[in-house]
Formats: C-alpha cells, sequence, structure tokens
C-alpha cells in the first residue's frame, strides 16, 4: 500500500483530533466503540494511515461532544 504524503497542515489536523481525544478522556478503543468501529479505525486515522472525509469528521465531533464548527475554529486557531 503507498503511503500518503502529508502537509504540515493535514499534521496539524491528525494531532488535533488526537488531542481532542485525549481531552475527552477517551482511549482509541472507546472512541472507536461511540462510533461503531473497532479500534483500529481510530488507529489509522490517528496514525495517517487512513484519511477521513467530512462525514466522518462531523461523526467523530459528535462522539467528542464538540461540533463541527467548534472543531474547524480550533483547527484555524492551530
Amino acid at each position: 500500500m503507498k503511503r500518503i504524503s502529508y502537509t504540515r497542515r493535514y499534521e496539524c489536523f491528525r494531532a488535533l483530533l488526537l488531542s481532542l481525544r485525549k481531552e475527552a478522556g477517551l482511549r482509541q478503543t472507546e472512541l472507536a466503540a461511540r462510533l461503531g468501529y473497532p479500534q483500529s479505525y481510530v488507529s489509522k486515522y490517528e496514525s495517517g494511515q487512513r484519511r477521513i472525509d467530512l462525514i466522518e469528521l462531523e461523526a467523530i465531533c459528535q462522539a467528542l461532544g464538540i461540533t463541527l464548527l467548534e472543531f474547524v475554529a480550533r483547527f484555524n486557531d492551530g
């Protein structure tokens, strides 16, 4: 499998997802359960092995207890 090339901006995106999960006090397994996916789903997007689309991001935000708009605001501030 070919590895995705990353920009600094995408690295910040991934770091924010990880940070928000930790702020919520959730393990990957707990977040994955909220999303209805296996733990590997969370692991893969946090490590950059998998990209997520807008619909997935919205579901992740809901599972973390924030809105998509809050996520975007934090991303823009970062």
